[in-house]
């Protein structure tokens, strides 16, 4: 679905939606517990919204694109960060990496593709291995989805339980 409830073409990139109807099937929550903001975002309609982005193909399968908050919208383009991760992380010089969405210093594409990335041993951040990472993300996806910005780490912010938070490096300065 579109932003605005309306079906999408095939190949399309937007909200999963999925009918309920009239009457919640079991196994759906009741509500997000004292959050009626939540409720209203996820519930219109008769459709319940996953907060996944993704699309449908042409023999009817649908594709998760990513998380509705951390697709990156850059110059009319909805660019899914698992995309350019798996891109980026086939390259032997990339041991971890993860990519958002960062203000276009520029400002003409308002959100820009960023990554960050931890090197395997033996590599060390220049411009010429950022320039390479950027090609090789430009050669294996749309060229419009390569990591204008690239950042080197040492290691990513996880959670406990070692999944990235991307929170925080879309928060970083």
């Amino acid at each position: 679905m579109d932003d605005n409830g309306n079906e999408l073409k095939t190949n399309e990139v937007g909200n999963i939606a999925l009918y309920i109807g009239d009457i919640r099937p079991p196994g759906l929550f009741k509500e997000y517990w004292k959050d009626p903001e939540i409720m209203k975002r996820s519930f219109k309609d008769n459709y319940y919204y996953t907060g996944d982005q993704g699309y449908k193909d042409r023999d009817g399968y649908f594709w998760f694109v990513g998380r509705d908050d951390d697709i990156i919208k850059s110059s009319g383009y909805r660019i899914g960060p698992f995309e350019v991760e798996s891109a980026l992380i086939e390259h032997d010089a990339v041991a971890e990496c993860a990519v958002v969405g960062a203000p276009d210093p520029e400002g003409i594409r308002g959100i820009i593709v960023k990554a960050y990335i931890v090197l395997t041993k033996g590599y060390k951040p220049s411009e010429t291995l950022t320039k390479e990472l950027q090609n090789y993300v430009k050669k294996v996806t749309a060229p419009y989805k390569y990591p204008r910005i690239i950042e080197y780490m040492d290691e990513l912010p996880k959670t406990i339980s070692g999944k990235i938070l991307r929170r925080d490096l879309r928060n970083k300065k």
